[in-house]
């Protein structure tokens, strides 16, 4: 089989499905701009999606990698990680070539999305797959006649196989912020963050590469742009709590996130501003 992209119905919505030579395989779906799906060549799905995750155009959408903006999670005045996640984007570039698979969706502003936020912007996302990689890289421009400032992040949900029996390495020695723990400042003293509790950090000035293993695989989490890294998992109560998660999703999810967290981007009229995230399977 060679390298396609298929317009597609997932669950009810419009979507691309995206496939390579070597048997890579994703999904994106044009409600939120988000990736839904991505398995390497020969191999298992990668993201986590919940099995109650609403497909109704409107909720956002659990799981994949959500496009958090112009808000990272509550710090505004705009609903938790802004409105890019609940709007409909559209198709500006499909193309395959031998080995890879390529998507770019934009949203710019409108009449909804002026009410929320004045500001004229531009938003592209590009996903790629190759045989064992997924790049995803969001491109902010300020459209606009006034400046603006934004935080982001792509919301990555990866699935593992047992959450407790992940580590992720790479932020060793980086300060944080424990949102779990009234947002207070602390400092990675672990070779490895594992999860064994309610766990949301924002991390910051992260500049290496990080890797999360599990019994007989590994993952490789590269990011450019982004400035921090979210890690959250919401752990047995606060996932009781989630509508649109099943009661022991938490075991099989961890979100590390590329994030503009912890300073906005400041944008002026005509300016750009681009971050990605890459995945590669090990």
């Amino acid at each position: 089989m060679g390298p396609s992209i298929d317009t597609i119905d997932f669950h009810g919505i419009p979507a691309l499905r995206l496939a390579t030579r070597a048997g890579a395989r994703a999904v994106v779906s044009l409600f939120g701009g988000q990736v839904l799906s991505w398995a390497p060549a020969q191999g298992e799905e990668r993201l986590y999606l919940s099995d109650k995750a609403v497909f109704d155009g409107q909720t956002p959408i659990r799981g994949g990698v959500p496009v958090c903006f112009p808000q990272f999670a509550g710090q505004g005045a705009l609903p938790k990680h802004g409105f890019a996640r609940s709007r409909e984007w559209s198709v500006a570039e499909q193309r395959t070539g031998d080995d890879f698979a390529l998507v770019t969706l934009c949203l710019g502003d409108d009449e909804g999305t002026r009410a929320l936020w004045p500001q004229g912007f531009s938003l592209e996302l590009s996903v790629i797959i190759e045989e064992s990689r997924l790049d995803m890289e969001l491109d902010v421009q300020n459209t606009g006649d006034t400046p603006f400032d934004f935080t982001a992040a792509l919301h990555t949900y990866l699935r593992v196989r047992e959450v407790e029996e992940s580590r992720l390495e790479g932020l060793y020695g980086l300060t944080y912020s424990d949102t779990a723990d009234g947002g207070k400042l602390k400092r990675e003293s672990g070779e490895a963050v594992l999860v064994e509790d309610e766990t949301d950090r924002i991390y910051r000035d992260s500049v290496r590469p990080l890797l999360l293993r599990e019994y007989d695989r590994s993952l490789g989490l590269n990011s450019e742009g982004f400035p921090d890294v979210v890690v959250w998992n919401p752990w047995e109560e606060r996932c009781a709590a989630l509508a649109d998660m099943p009661a022991d999703g938490f075991r099989r999810m961890l979100c590390v996130e590329a994030a503009a967290a912890n300073h906005p981007i400041h944008l002026a009229p005509g300016q750009r501003w681009w971050g990605r995230q890459t995945l590669i399977a090990l």
